[in-house]
């Protein structure tokens, strides 16, 4: 199973209304996280699980569901974590 595959496994349990991952490990070539073996992704989720939370409580809720992951073969994660509402509302901005 890719990691990609096994991020979307892990973050089912929030009950991602949306999730967009992507490898960002070749831009990182030659950095030392890169020779460890972990890579480099970004990420963008909608989940309603989100609602009334901040941004750092929003993010341990990923980097919970993503346990061991991100000690081994997670480098680096960019994390946009967005509710249904909010994203709706940037999506609104965008055609704007």
């Amino acid at each position: 199973m890719s990691v990609i595959d096994e991020i979307r496994q892990r973050l089912a349990v929030l009950d991602p209304v949306s999730i967009e991952i992507e490898d960002d490990s070749a831009l990182h070539a030659g950095h030392a996280g890169a020779r460890g073996g972990g890579g480099h992704y970004s990420m963008t989720m909608v989940s309603n699980q989100f609602q009334g939370k901040n941004t750092v409580a929003r993010h341990r809720l990923i980097y919970g569901a993503l346990g061991e992951l991100m000690r081994t073969r997670i480098h680096a994660l960019a994390i946009r974590a967005l509710t249904a509402e909010e994203a709706s509302i940037q999506l609104t901005q965008k055609e704007l």
